[in-house]
């Protein structure tokens, strides 16, 4: 079980800020801009590589979900950005897959400069 399984649950308390039969959408405990939040299926998918073709309409619904959040949060407006990260590399800390929505501000590219680690 994640953390996301235990927010669904409501096992442990979150901001939630958006909820339908299949989505749930909640404020990131540590945000990286002045909107920031995290939106997951209620049915745990892994990650974007471990998505089976019956996952579609819920992936589907996850990113209509992402963008009704950005309106309700005032950024459709202005722009924002929708990230999704994809295992260990890909900067993914909860093997539940989440659509950050990330906006209030200009956000530069690329996100973070580069790691001398990994250059």
């Amino acid at each position: 079980m994640t953390l996301f399984d235990k927010i669904i649950n409501r096992e442990i308390p979150a901001d939630i800020v958006y909820e339908d039969e299949h989505v749930l959408a909640f404020r990131d405990i540590a945000p990286q801009a002045p909107v920031h939040v995290l939106v997951i299926p209620k049915r745990r998918i892994v990650n974007i590589i471990s998505a089976e073709p019956e996952d579609r309409d819920l992936l589907g619904r996850l990113l209509l979900a992402a963008g009704e959040v950005a309106r309700l949060e005032g950024l459709a407006d202005d722009g924002y950005r929708l990230v999704i990260n994809n295992g260990e590399h890909g900067g993914q800390s909860v093997y539940h897959i989440h659509v950050h929505v990330l906006g209030g501000r200009r956000l530069g590219w690329p996100p973070f400069p580069p790691s001398k680690a990994g250059a």
